[in-house]
């Protein structure tokens, strides 16, 4: 560097240098449509060792722009204008050969979905151990345990012996973490790294990050679209809005003064800074659960019955263990409880605590051990295919990965249709009204029907998940974790859809989910799940304002941006 590239303080010291700077990057796509700019004229600056959170809807280029920092842009795309420099070198148009240099020991990075960047053949341990052989670093058993367990994974040595497919989605997530991390990067870029993972383990992660940050100057570059989240662990927040930065700022000046009426919206969606449904409740002299529970005008008699009621469920998986023989896991222990027509119960816990598997066995996917799940009077055990098929039509999920459940080679149109045609209801063109009235609910344009998933963002697809689910008009909606890839716009969006669609048409919701800010916002009922087993269960308000288990007062101081107040003016 010449002594022209010095830049000098106030005081006339030398000025630290920005690990990574990006200058005005442009960045473009070629599509079947022509060239799309996806990201203009944007900007950003992390020094070493701080922490800068990018925020903003799905599409807003906030992933465009770090995957053009680590030089893995898609090949349709390029940088067509500015600079990103790294440590003063500029890497815009930086030969693969020097990427691949840069990439683990300079920069790491978590990315967001861990079906699609895990091998599923591959051990999870042989996995870790290829990132660091490939960045000259030890890479013994001892090593390998070491990185898993510093992740968050308990039992590090059996872990590292199994597949992904036998871990949990929060598990997976984990183990992505812990190769982005394995090498000590000096910037570590983590794209919605705790998306999946529930909120105590969250906060393992995001400790385990920060801890890295202040002992080895690592600088993270955070993509999350979950502003409390940002606000409590990022130094400085960039907002992207259609491909531009437009606010950035000290973490918390920013949350309590926004100045873009776009930043403002973000801030007023945020659950997990505070709880609309709440504060309204509030307003109004209310508990919480008195809020969303129908009014008198439109309760027929059968919405104070149960439409679910769980009776002693259990579970138990056989799990190989060598040469033949095999150990029970009892994934789900005993669980009773039931579910209001008309109302949202949420069934909360740490990941493998069974929330999923109790969803599972409600959609009757998954054979109980023992116990009932009685559906509106009758135990589906006793459902013959008949019944069965008419079952599925009336109790619909919404599953938490949207990759793995849409079918790559289906576009949106077909995707949404397929539940109608298969079920036989209407004809082509009632079909195609149809699903151009889910997308309006949904906030996708219609000319989404076009295209395909890999078109479309995380959030995108989730979007259309859900429009497949309310396709058919279901009585009772199975959500597992079905907002948790959603920026909080559309997420706000969806949350207040499903709380118009149960009131209008009396739907049921059991919503499976590791965000508690979600569950205040929209729950009348909780489950809290721990290893297995029912601990606490009781309405939104007797929970979450008086806990009676360490577990669930555990669970809930670790709710990222709980103590974070909105400013009034946009509360």
């Amino acid at each position: 560097m010449s002594a022209l590239d010095v830049s000098f303080n106030e005081v006339g010291m030398p000025a630290e240098r920005p690990l990574l700077e990006i200058r005005d990057l442009a960045i473009t796509f070629k599509t079947s449509g022509g060239e799309v700019q996806a990201v203009r004229n944007s900007h950003l600056t992390i020094m070493p060792g701080e922490t800068v959170a990018i925020v903003g809807e799905s599409g807003s280029g906030k992933s465009t722009t770090a995957l053009a920092a680590i030089g893995l842009l898609p090949g349709n795309g390029w940088i067509s204008g500015g600079q990103i420099l790294l440590d003063g070198e500029d890497i815009s148009h930086a030969s693969e050969k020097r990427m691949i240099e840069l990439r683990g020991n300079t920069i790491g990075m978590v990315p967001q979905d861990p079906m699609s960047n895990l091998n599923p053949v591959w051990k999870i341990g042989y996995q870790v151990k290829e990132t660091l052989r490939a960045n000259g670093r030890p890479s013994a058993p001892e090593d390998i345990a070491k990185v898993l367990a510093e992740a968050g994974l308990p039992d590090a040595h059996r872990r590292a012996k199994q597949y992904p497919h036998e871990f949990s989605g929060g598990m997976r997530q984990r183990a992505l973490i812990a190769i982005g991390l394995s090498c000590q990067p000096r910037l570590l870029i983590a794209d919605e790294p705790t998306s999946a993972l529930d909120v105590t383990v969250q906060r393992q992660i995001l400790d385990h990050l920060e801890g890295m940050t202040s002992e080895l100057g690592t600088a993270v570059l955070l993509i999350t679209h979950d502003l409390g989240l940002a606000a409590e662990r990022a130094d400085k927040v960039v907002v992207m809005y259609r491909g531009q930065v437009v606010e950035a700022g000290p973490s918390l000046e920013l949350l309590e003064n926004p100045q873009h009426p776009y930043t403002q919206r973000l801030v007023a969606s945020a659950p997990s800074l505070a709880s609309r449904r709440i504060q309204v409740a509030k307003d109004l002299g209310l508990k919480s659960d008195e809020l969303l529970a129908p009014t008198e005008a439109l309760v027929e008699p059968s919405m104070t019955e149960n439409v679910l009621q769980i009776q002693d469920l259990t579970k138990v998986f056989k799990l190989r263990s060598g040469l033949g023989r095999s150990t029970d896991f009892t994934a789900v222990d005993n669980v009773s409880f039931s579910v209001k027509r008309g109302t949202t119960t949420a069934i909360v816990g740490e990941s493998g605590s069974g929330k999923s598997t109790v969803a599972q066995m409600v959609l009757n996917l998954l054979p109980p051990t023992s116990g009932k799940i009685i559906f509106d009077g009758v135990d589906t055990s006793t459902l013959n295919s008949k019944q069965i098929f008419a079952f599925r039509r009336r109790v619909q999920p919404i599953f938490q990965d949207p990759y793995g459940s849409l079918d790559p080679m289906y576009n949106i149109y077909r995707t949404i249709e397929e539940p109608l045609r298969t079920h036989k209801v209407g004809n082509k063109v009632s079909r195609e009204k149809k699903v151009r009235e889910l997308l309006d609910q949904v906030a996708l344009p219609q000319s989404t029907m076009q295209r395909y998933p890999n078109e479309l963002s995380g959030g995108q697809r989730q979007r259309v998940a859900i429009a497949r689910a309310l396709a058919l008009d279901p009585e009772v909606i199975i959500c597992d974790e079905a907002v948790s890839a959603l920026d909080v716009l559309v997420q706000a969006q969806v949350l207040n859809l499903l709380a118009d669609l149960q009131s209008n048409l009396g739907l049921t919701y059991l919503f499976i989910t590791h965000d508690l800010a979600v569950v205040r916002q929209i729950a009348d009922h909780v489950c809290v799940m721990e290893k297995g087993k029912l601990v606490e269960t009781g309405s939104t308000d007797e929970v979450f304002d008086s806990p009676q288990q360490d577990y669930t007062k555990a669970l809930l101081n670790a709710i990222p941006g709980a103590k974070l107040m909105l400013p009034p003016e946009v509360a």
